[in-house]
C-alpha cells in the first residue's frame, strides 16, 4: 500500500494517514523585478517550463527559479537578441525592444 504525499503551500509534506509527519521542504523564493522594468515579458499562464529559453539565452539574462520557470535574473545583460522570443514553443516570452 502506498502513501500519497502532498505539498502543502508553505512548503511543508504531510503524510495522508490519521497523524501526519512533518519534514521540512527547502524552498528557494526568488524574487523577479517587476513587469515594468524587466527587459523580458513571460505570460506564466502560456510557458510551460520546459527551459528553452534560459537555455540558449546568449548573455545568461534568465534564469529558473525552483519549479523550473524562466524569470529575468539579469536584466542587465539582456541585450534584446529576441532568442527566446524565437525558440519558445508555446510564445509565451518576449523580449523585443519596442514593449
Amino acid at each position: 500500500m502506498s502513501k500519497k504525499v502532498e505539498k502543502d503551500r508553505v512548503g511543508m509534506i504531510f503524510r495522508a494517514e490519521e497523524a501526519p509527519e512533518k519534514m521540512e521542504v527547502e524552498i528557494t523564493e526568488v524574487k523577479a523585478i517587476d513587469d515594468e522594468s524587466s527587459p523580458v515579458l513571460i505570460y506564466y499562464n502560456w510557458c510551460k517550463k520546459c527551459g528553452i529559453c534560459v537555455a540558449f539565452c546568449p548573455t545568461g539574462c534568465l534564469g529558473r527559479k525552483a519549479d523550473g520557470s524562466p524569470y529575468v535574473a539579469n536584466p542587465d545583460k539582456c541585450i534584446h537578441c529576441e532568442t527566446c522570443d524565437r525558440l519558445c514553443p508555446d510564445f509565451a516570452i518576449t523580449g523585443s525592444k519596442n514593449r
